[in-house]
């Protein structure tokens, strides 16, 4: 099916990273926000690192969480053919233009969450942005055993670091 994505980018003046995934999945075009998924630990990891409470799975709460803490988020890709949320079935992928956030922001360092993001990023987007990509591994419900790992909270403590917060 091709998907072109739903919204736009989620950023303000001030914002210091930019959090990016591949596409927004079912469950989050259902939702009309990033890492919609229930079951998706996004937004816990994150608040987890920056050593806050979850928000609550709500569109505004999740959206001033994110935009009080400085991060912006969107995708890395702005259509593809895909089939449900498997980024691995992704085909004609067309990129997003990062340079206008960029310049309209603070942002100073990108993450990408999963390998197919960062590829496709590092691919398609890292010259135009003028910033590599920071690969963080997926919050998804299907990356359930790398999350158990030590590394894993280490990984994303990155963007903690990176806004000046890290414990």
């Amino acid at each position: 099916m091709l998907l072109t994505h739903p919204w736009p980018p989620l950023y303000q003046s001030d914002s210091k990273v930019l959090i990016l995934g591949t596409i927004p999945s079912p469950k989050s075009r259902e939702m009309g926000f990033y890492y919609g998924h229930p079951q998706n630990i996004f937004w816990r990891t994150l608040a987890n690192v920056l050593g806050q409470s979850e928000p609550p799975y709500d569109r505004d709460a999740r959206r001033d969480f994110a935009l009080q803490n400085r991060i912006a988020l969107w995708d890395v890709l702005h259509s593809c053919e895909i089939d449900g949320a498997s980024d691995a079935s992704i085909k004609d992928p067309v990129p997003n233009k990062f340079r206008p956030i960029l310049e309209s922001s603070q942002i100073s360092s990108i993450f990408t969450t999963g390998k197919t993001g960062t590829l496709l990023f590092n691919q398609y987007c890292a010259v135009e942005a003028g910033i590599p990509s920071i690969y963080l591994p997926s919050t998804s419900p299907a990356n359930r055993a790398a999350q158990a790992r030590p590394e894993y909270r280490e990984q994303w403590m990155q963007v903690a670091q990176a806004l000046g917060t890290a414990e």
